[in-house]
């Protein structure tokens, strides 16, 4: 069954069907592997709000010297926490093209606040997202009557930096910049008069908070996804096209074949009849 397909006349098609089946089945692989890290990363994130909130002052961070380098803060993204401190506005940027859904018929696009608070006790400051403005308010000249001074406690969550965004996203020019398109904590750091940890806070929204900058929640799916189907589908089409070719080249001979023999009996009536 195996020689007519590497015959002369298929022996070319035989090697695309190859070909076509290994990276479909790659693909697959692929799928799974996708799904390996879904799970992981549901798993670390599931427990990450499983734990109790963080308080992070300055008498925390002197306790733990992995906190207070932030070693110990970059394996807790999404964990809850509560930190206390004035805000810095003087060195305050913002993140551009962020979107509102208001619940209209199109979303809003604005801005988020990136202040530095200074943290009590402690001569670090953490970066905290303050929440979003609307792009009409959004200019820096504009930033002061978003300011909350004196001392404040910011409930949120803990957030890793951008070093790079999604594919097709537009990277950071270099030099002092007051509107970013990343969270590029180390950049931003370069331009901020103290030292900064490297995560930053997301903050909560509050029912007590009504005006802007309007607080977010990060987009979380802790779901698996679609990658189990899309590995199993991969997988199916593989099969399909590794069994089913033999047999459609198998059957592709067989009436060539059958054809011969009928026109020799045909031949053979006609030579015979009287």
């Amino acid at each position: 069954m195996l020689r007519p397909l590497f015959s002369r006349k298929w022996w070319w098609t035989t090697l695309l069907v190859i070909a076509a089946a290994g990276v479909m089945a790659r693909l697959g692989v692929w799928q799974l592997d996708r799904l390996a890290q879904r799970r992981a990363f549901n798993t670390r994130v599931s427990a990450q709000l499983a734990q109790p909130p963080l308080e992070l002052i300055g008498e925390t961070l002197d306790a733990d010297p992995a906190l207070r380098s932030g070693q110990a803060l970059a394996d807790m993204e999404y964990r809850s926490v509560t930190v206390s401190g004035a805000y810095d506005f003087s060195q305050q940027v913002a993140l551009r093209n962020q979107v509102w859904d208001a619940g209209q018929a199109t979303d809003r696009i604005g801005a988020h606040l990136l202040t530095p608070l200074v943290i009590a006790g402690a001569d670090q400051a953490v970066i905290v997202d303050r929440g979003w403005i609307p792009l009409e308010q959004a200019a820096p000249e504009a930033w002061s009557k978003f300011d909350e001074p004196g001392t404040v406690e910011v409930k949120g969550v803990i957030r890793l930096p951008q070093s790079r965004g999604d594919f097709g996203s537009v990277s950071d020019p270099a030099g002092y910049l007051r509107e970013w398109n990343l969270v590029n904590l180390p950049r931003i750091g370069e331009q901020i008069s103290r030292p900064l940890l490297p995560v930053y806070i997301q903050q909560s929204p509050a029912l007590s908070w009504m005006a802007l900058p309007y607080r977010t929640r990060p987009e979380l799916d802790l779901s698996e996804g679609p990658h189990f189907g899309y590995a199993v589908q991969w997988f199916v089409f593989a099969a399909m096209l590794g069994i089913g070719y033999p047999f459609y080249v198998r059957q592709s001979s067989q009436p060539r074949a059958h054809a011969g023999q009928a026109g020799t009996r045909s031949v053979s009536y006609i030579e015979d009849t009287p």
